[in-house]
Parts: structure tokens; sequence; C-alpha cells
């Protein structure tokens, strides 16, 4: 039977004495080489792999950097260039939310007149993104630069300042919808708080500071009864999550201007419909169901009451904004630092006519010759108010604010370019 040391050293021809202690040290010399070959080769692999891993790090960093939506020089050349004044006495404006309903029309009325314009728009999918990228690409055919951010971004604002020394900010960007913020109430608190206080920031650390204007909404009237809606009646009874974002917005301004001292003017839209309006608006919806032969639902109100909105048309809408900026005032702050007040405004913006919902449903019938199959239903918990009625006598004496589209008008106008841009021919779809 073969001993251990037979079984460790092989055979060879002819004699061949054992030395134990030879043979240990040759195993150990053996050994040790064979250890320092492995860690040679684990040392090597170490740094072969942590030359990989950086390396893709830098080609990550590369990418992430030129595939950034901002930033960079030809990204500050189309900054620089949209915002270009072509007016004497024209105004820099940085507008959020451009590819917005209110945002897109504020800025080519903006721009049509000389002054320069800035966009962004974080371009959310809370309805269908394509009709934001369509508002984009008509803005971007007149000369505006769209930049496709968030305005939580902190960076992002800075960024744009320091390129351009913006002389307004026309704030429009939002969470939009009543009944939507029993679905996603984060949205709101995001876009509606975090980001105003985002944008707040930037804006009182300027230098200079430029002057603010905002979209508030109708909806912080609330449960108020009071009729017609002024600016001096309480607003202390919202009646939906996003009636509260807009109020906290109201005194987030507030304390800015008092602290700080930012020119802000707040201003209170009342039911804004027209051509590239939201298609979450009852007007929208029901043109596009009516056209399908689908079904509408038309709330009621207690004891049958027909819900009845100040319709505002977009065109009046756009002239109180403008109004607004051209009286807006200088801010008094630099560097975050208040020098003297600074003129703080709310503004209502309605038609003062309000007209019913089923008026709404009879004139889109008048004008898609086609009848609505209707589903009338009480208005359930969802935050919607019975009605809105706007007094602007504030707006008349400021800037001259005087809505002159009525509903009847309007909704033909709207008409017209929903079967247009949808490609509807005599209330058929054009395939």
């Amino acid at each position: 039977m073969p001993s251990l040391e037979e079984e460790l050293f092989p055979s060879t021809p002819g004699k061949f004495k054992i030395d134990r202690g030879h043979t240990m040290n040759r195993q150990f010399h053996r050994c040790f080489a064979s250890t320092s070959t492995m860690f040679l080769w684990a040392l090597f692999l170490v740094a072969l792999t942590a030359s990989y891993l950086s390396f893709q790090s830098f080609v990550d960093s590369g990418s992430r950097y030129f595939s950034a939506s901002w930033g960079g020089i030809q990204w500050e050349k189309q900054v620089r260039n949209s915002a270009q004044i072509h007016r004497s006495g024209g105004m820099t404006v940085l507008v959020t939310g451009a590819a917005g309903f209110v945002g897109t029309h504020v800025s080519l009325a903006l721009k049509k007149r000389g002054d320069g314009v800035v966009g962004i728009d974080n371009f959310n999918n809370y309805y269908d993104p394509s009709l934001k990228k369509a508002r984009k690409t008509l803005l971007s055919n007149h000369g505006i630069f769209v930049i496709e951010g968030d305005i939580n971004d902190a960076k992002l604002l800075a960024k744009l300042f320091d390129t351009v020394a913006f002389t307004h900010v026309m704030h429009l960007a939002a969470q939009a919808g009543v009944r939507y913020a029993m679905e996603n109430p984060q949205s709101y608190v995001h876009s509606n708080i975090a980001g105003l206080v985002t944008l707040l920031e930037t804006c009182k650390s300027a230098n200079p500071q430029p002057s603010i204007v905002w979209a508030s909404s109708s909806s912080v009237y609330g449960l108020n009864e009071k009729v017609p809606f002024s600016e001096s009646d309480q607003t202390d009874q919202p009646a939906s999550l996003y009636a509260a974002t807009k109020k906290a917005g109201e005194e987030l301004t507030h304390t800015y201007n008092h602290i700080y001292g930012l020119s802000i003017t707040g201003l209170r839209f009342f039911t804004v419909y027209g051509p590239w309006g939201r298609p979450d608006m009852a007007y929208f919806s029901f043109t596009r169901n009516i056209l399908q032969g689908k079904p509408i639902t038309v709330y009621r109100g207690k004891n049958h009451v027909d819900l009845a909105r100040d319709f505002t048309y977009i065109d009046d809408i756009v002239k109180g904004c403008l109004g607004s900026l051209d009286t807006s005032g200088k801010s008094t702050g630099s560097g975050g630092k208040k020098r003297g007040p600074a003129p703080y405004r709310i503004f209502n913006l309605g038609n003062t006519s309000p007209v019913t919902v089923p008026k709404l449903v009879n004139i889109l019938e008048k004008h898609l010759k086609m009848k609505a199959k209707k589903n009338i239903v009480d208005m359930p918990g969802n935050g919607d108010v019975p009605f809105t009625h706007a007094n602007i006598s504030s707006a008349q004496k400021q800037f001259g604010y005087k809505p002159t589209t009525d509903l009847q008008t309007g909704l033909k106008k709207f008409v017209r370019w929903y079967l247009s841009y949808y490609g509807y021919n005599h209330g058929k779809a054009v395939n």
C-alpha cells in the first residue's frame, strides 16, 4: 500500500532518497510562490475592475451631461435668443407652465408685442402630453424656447437666472383640476406649494429681483355664498385640496412680499376656456363625447339647481395677465434683502356673466350640429362648488381689464379649433 509520501510525490526512475526536511521546504516555497502569484493576479483583477468602473462612471457622467435636457453652450444660446427684447421698454419674462393652456397663449401674446420670453414646463401626464408637445411646437415656431424641467429643480432655476436677468416671472405652472386631488394629492403639494416656494426662493435671491405675477384660482372662494365674489371676501373655507393649495400659495406669496420685497400679483382665474384648452375641462370633454356619440354627465346642485360658472374666454384672460405684468411695479429687494415695501395685489379675472352648465351644452350642440346624450346626476362631494361669479371692478380700475367675449362667441372659436386640430369634417373624424 503506497505511503502518504508516495501519494504526495510521484515515483521517479532510479534511486530517490526522501529528505523530509528538503521536501517540506520545497512544498513551502511552492505554496508561497503559488500564493504570491494568486495575490498578484488578485491585485491585477482589482485594479482592472476599478479602472473599468472609473471609466464606466466617466462614460455615464458624460452621457448624462450630453443627454441632459438643460445646460451647455447651445442651451444657453437658445435661452438668450428667446429672451431677446424687440420693443422699446419691453420686458424679459420667464413663463412657467409655458406649454400649458394659459401659458401658451400668454407666451405668444408677449412675444407678439416684442417682449423676451423663455418658457419652462415639466410636461407631466395629468392629461395627454401630446397636446403639450404640440403647444411647444407652436411656441417654437414663434421663436419661444421652452425648457423641459420642473420648477422644483432649484439648480435649473438658478442656471436660468444666471443666464438671463429676467425682469418678470409669469408663474402659471401648477397641478390643476379639482377632482384629481382625490386620486393624487401629493402632486398638488409638489407643484402648487413646494414648487412655488422653490421659485420664490430663486426670485428673492436674484439680483435684480423680478416682479412676479402668478395664477391663483377662483376656487379659493370655496363655500362662499356671497355673490359676486370679491377679492376682499373671506377665503378660509376651501372645498377642495386644489383650492387649499392655491389659498396656501396666496399666504406664501404674501410672506415673501413682506419679508423679501418681492412685487407679487395673484390672479384668480374663473373657468378659462378656448382653443388649445385642457381636455379635463367640462366644455372640452363634452365636445369630445358629443362628437363620438357618447353620453355626457351633467351635474346639478342641491334641490336640482343647475350648476353655473363664470366662463372666461382665453383672450380675455391673456389681456388680464399682460395688464398685470405691465402694472406690477418693481421688487424692492436685492440678494434676498428687502429695501422697502413692494406691491402685493390680488385680482379676479372673470367674465362677470355666469352661465349654467345646461346652457353651455345647448351652445355646444348648436355649434357641433349634434345632440348630446345627457346623464343628469347630483353633484358628488368631490370639491366642486355650485357656482362662481367674479367681481372684476378692481382689475378694471388698476389696468383697464374688460372682458369682451361672450360664451356663444368663445365656444364657436373653440369648436372651430377642435374640429381642425383633431381632424373632424362635418362631425366625423378624418382618417
